[in-house]
């Protein structure tokens, strides 16, 4: 054993730092709400290894270039947004697959240091787990993506009624990342005979998903899939055709990145108003109060209303319009699981029982720290983290929240 002597001398401001932090830190968990009492969640998709490579431009065809900064971590869409689920302080259980492999005995060690229930992950004794090769482009703030899948892929015959049993035992919502999914709705089937809430994240179209989504309660898609999927002209008009097609879904959040967010809620009561509101002109008629000085995610909101579009009919509820943080590009890292850390901060926002004014500001708040930090997890905050308080605490709601009750073209 050595014994190592530090002088105050030989401390950085940042060790210095550290302390102050904690105890900052400290203070805002005391401030905190409690903690969900049904916090019990699963998830359901993709886990891997990410390999990231930071590099000054993306290569050219046939070129070289030199990375800048190198980092392996745990990835895949199911696994980073229960970990961020997990930092949040929820119970997060997952049902993937990896190989009895390097790569899969660091997954398995990593995710279980953050919290996240791994009993039911099934482990192929041979095969390869799944990683990915992520090049971050530091001159267009992008990222580029290439996903090697592993083998043996996860079938229903790898979860016995007995794993599934575990799996479902006091859950309050079942996510999927829309991978798999052939499995996913033999597990969402199950899910839905227990009557345990389902959400979706709906990237983009693959074939079996409709198996899912129209099971699901709540669906959190890419900017590209509804109108991909209804084909319907707008995002307003595919939103409302959403909710026509399914009527299990509760609502509906478009991701657009650096733009926000966009949510359509349905909303039954007994004696809707009379008076239609084309959705699109609502919409924009939301936009037009996004003030650009705002750096801070905020949440505008229309009143309850019938919300038509041409051709597709007519939607009762509420128009949600969430900003994105304006994150200083000196600031700005990396943009991979920004989508992963949203929709961890959505399942927290159910278990919470979180109204859509609270929880999609929280949500952009979790996203944009996800953003400050090379890979989908350093970035991730916990709940106690002091950036987290504001959006946590009662007394918020009022200074995120602005309504939008006029209508203009």
């Amino acid at each position: 054993m050595y014994a190592i002597e530090i002088k105050i001398s030989d401390l950085t401001d940042a060790d210095l730092y550290v302390p102050l932090l904690s105890k900052r830190a400290t203070m805002a968990s005391h401030s905190l709400p409690p903690l969900p009492e049904q916090r019990i969640i699963v998830g359901f998709g993709g886990t891997c290894l990410d390999y990231l490579a930071v590099v000054a431009n993306f290569p050219k065809p046939d070129d070289k270039c030199r990375s800048r900064s190198m980092k392996m971590q745990g990835g895949g869409d199911a696994a980073n947004t229960l970990t961020c689920a997990a930092r949040l302080g929820l119970n997060p259980r997952l049902i993937s697959k990896i190989a009895d492999d390097m790569p899969g005995s660091s997954i398995l060690r990593e995710l279980e240091a953050d919290g996240v229930d791994t009993s039911v992950l099934v482990v192929a004794k041979e095969g390869v787990t799944p990683f990915s090769y992520v090049i971050v482009d530091q001159k267009t703030n992008t990222r580029t993506c290439i996903f090697t899948p592993g083998h043996p892929p996860l079938k229903p015959d790898d979860l016995s009624p007995s794993s599934l049993e575990d799996a479902m035992r006091g859950a309050s919502v079942v996510y999927f990342d829309g991978r798999l999914p052939y499995t996913a709705a033999f597990v969402a089937q199950e899910a839905a005979r227990r009557n345990i809430r389902i959400l979706l994240d709906a990237e983009k179209k693959r074939e079996g998903l409709d198996d899912i989504l129209v099971l699901a309660c709540y669906a959190v898609c890419a900017a590209k899939f509804p109108q991909a999927w209804t084909e319907a002209p707008t995002i307003g008009s595919a939103l409302v055709s959403m909710l026509l097609r399914l009527p299990k879904l509760k609502f509906v959040i478009v991701t657009l990145g650096a733009m926000g967010c966009i949510m359509l809620e349905r909303i039954d009561i007994e004696q809707p108003p009379t008076e239609e509101v084309d959705v699109d002109c609502l919409l924009r008629s939301l936009e037009q109060r996004r003030e650009s000085t705002v750096t801070t995610p905020i949440c505008i909101t229309s009143e309850v209303m019938n919300m038509g579009a041409e051709g597709i009919g007519t939607v009762h509820g509420k128009l949600f319009l969430g900003t994105a943080e304006k994150i200083p590009p000196s600031e700005l890292v990396d943009t991979t699981g920004a989508g992963d850390a949203f929709i961890g901060a959505v399942l927290y926002g159910l278990c919470a029982e979180m109204p859509p004014e609270k929880m999609l500001p929280f949500a952009a708040k979790v996203a944009a720290s996800c953003c400050r930090a090379l890979g989908a997890r350093t970035g991730l905050p916990h709940r106690t983290d002091p950036c987290l308080a504001p959006f946590l605490q009662d007394g918020r709601m009022h200074n995120t929240t602005k309504c939008a009750s006029n209508i203009s073209d």
